[in-house]
């Protein structure tokens, strides 16, 4: 199997979904890390949005997480990440859908985006307000997670999908940065226990920052 190279951003919640689904589907990774703020003319030929992740992979480029995903899922589709029925297809997008847009919207780009984001590009210091409006926000967004979990017993239904990894995904970095209350459903901390403990997530586990060294329960698995 041909060996892909994505660039990315350690912490970036896009590239980190991307990086599970190559994980768990086994396929060889080198990770490049791309300092994309810089705007470099090479990079922009890969992409010409700017951003991360971009895959080289199988002699193309490919840009946009959700997009790279489901191409790897086509390719590649076992183990599967997307379900066979067309309805819990359509919840595993929702959710996806909503982590990416939503979640992103409301709580990472409010608390990860300013604490971490701003000082590692050189944008300046953190808004308090949009750090008070996070933290705020991912109260709501834990809330309906354990409302979903109560039901099922994926995100999405019966068996793990991107759903999941999407989730994970945009939790783990925030918990990078300890902003995630595991304390506050048992049911969401079960799940990303689960998670946490799968084969793919070895290498997120082990990510590190500098000058933002993780918390001591990041890579616990029984935290």
């Amino acid at each position: 199997m041909t060996t892909a190279e994505l660039y990315h951003a350690p912490l970036s919640p896009f590239c980190r979904k991307v990086r599970l689904s190559l994980a768990e589907k086994k396929i060889d990774c080198r990770l490049i890390e791309e300092r994309y703020w810089e705007r470099d003319t090479d990079f922009l030929r890969r992409n010409p949005a700017g951003k991360v992740p971009v895959l080289k992979f199988g002699g193309v480029v490919l840009a946009e997480s959700a997009a790279i995903c489901e191409y790897l899922e086509e390719l590649y589709p076992e183990p599967s990440l997307m379900p066979s029925d067309p309805l819990d297809r359509h919840e595993t997008r929702r959710l996806v859908s909503w982590f990416d847009d939503k979640f992103h919207h409301e709580v990472t780009s409010k608390l990860l985006y300013e604490r971490v984001n701003k000082k590692v590009t050189g944008a300046g210091f953190p808004d308090s307000r949009n750090v008070r409006a996070g933290l705020s926000a991912i109260k709501f967004h834990i809330d309906y997670l354990s409302w979903l979990l109560e039901q099922r017993r994926w995100l999405a239904g019966d068996r793990m999908s991107l759903a999941d990894f999407a989730a994970a995904a945009h939790l783990s970095a925030l918990d990078y940065i300890s902003d995630v209350d595991w304390d506050r459903s048992a049911a969401v901390k079960d799940w990303y226990a689960k998670i946490k403990s799968r084969p793919a997530f070895r290498n997120i586990l082990m990510d590190q920052l500098p000058g933002f060294p993780p918390p001591a329960h990041y890579a616990d698995l029984d935290f």
